[in-house]
């Protein structure tokens, strides 16, 4: 069983975001190394404001970040928690798995600029970061035994794939995961972390579109991403262009 001090968990909610956000809201934040867990979520917000309501043996969960003086650029959490994800579902997939389906779906993981992780080619978890003053709430979801039915997305889940890890050893792995990653983030080695997720990232070059608010789509190849976090698409012609925001989409 996972530690009671570090996790609180609730059978029900709306958005586990969503009500650490109020709580801060209210003076009554939680600190670092705490998580908010649900087993059902029935208002589950992902990015640009897609549903992502879940439940039934998936993890959905939420932690906070104080922000503190000489830590990285904030958007850059959310690839510091995509990395703490991939290791963590690698991991459990190491104890729950006989060695060659733990071997296979290691390499099938691949990070998704800016807050995904794909399992061959579907969205297997997704993070969504939303900030209050100088505190990040942190929001990973993370299909285990489900895979949600979500417009315009393939998805799976680890159970489709011969795994089945229960929630409660991967809340226990990702909670050490992340912080591990965190402390390291707070300490400055986010040039490291930001290395480490490019080798686990599609690769550069990968030709992908992205949707400009401005510019309409935009296609070409992956860059990588700059110190700031911000990813870099290489142009036809070779202008490079940095996607502040949007979802990148791998082409083919």
């Amino acid at each position: 069983m996972i530690q009671p001090h570090l996790f609180e968990i609730v059978p029900e909610i709306g958005s586990t975001n969503a009500e650490l956000v109020a709580r801060l809201g209210a003076g009554e934040g939680p600190a670092e190394g705490h998580w908010l867990i649900a087993d059902r979520q029935t208002a589950g917000r992902g990015r640009a404001g897609r549903t992502w309501s879940d439940g039934g043996g998936n993890f959905m969960g939420s932690t906070v970040v104080r922000l503190r003086s000489g830590d990285p650029p904030a958007q850059t959490l959310a690839l510091a928690a995509g990395l703490a994800v991939h290791r963590a579902v690698a991991g459990a997939s190491n104890s729950a798995c006989n060695p060659p389906s733990a071997r296979a779906l290691e390499k099938a993981l691949l990070l998704k600029w800016p807050n995904d992780l794909l399992l061959a080619g579907a969205k297997l978890a997704g993070v969504l970061l939303e900030r209050r003053e100088d505190t990040v709430v942190v929001g990973i979801g993370v299909n285990l035994a489900q895979s949600p039915d979500v417009p315009d997305r393939r998805t799976t889940c680890l159970g489709e794939h011969g795994c089945p890890v229960g929630r409660d050893p991967f809340a226990a792995v990702l909670a050490d995961e992340w912080a591990q990653a965190l402390a390291r983030w707070h300490l400055g080695e986010w040039p490291a972390l930001r290395q480490e997720w490019l080798s686990r990232a599609h690769p550069v070059g990968t030709l992908v579109s992205v949707r400009d608010r401005e510019q309409g789509e935009l296609t070409g190849a992956f860059a990588g991403i700059d110190a700031d976090g911000v990813a870099q698409l290489r142009l036809a012609g070779g202008t490079v262009y940095a996607v502040h925001a949007g979802d990148i989409e791998m082409v083919g």
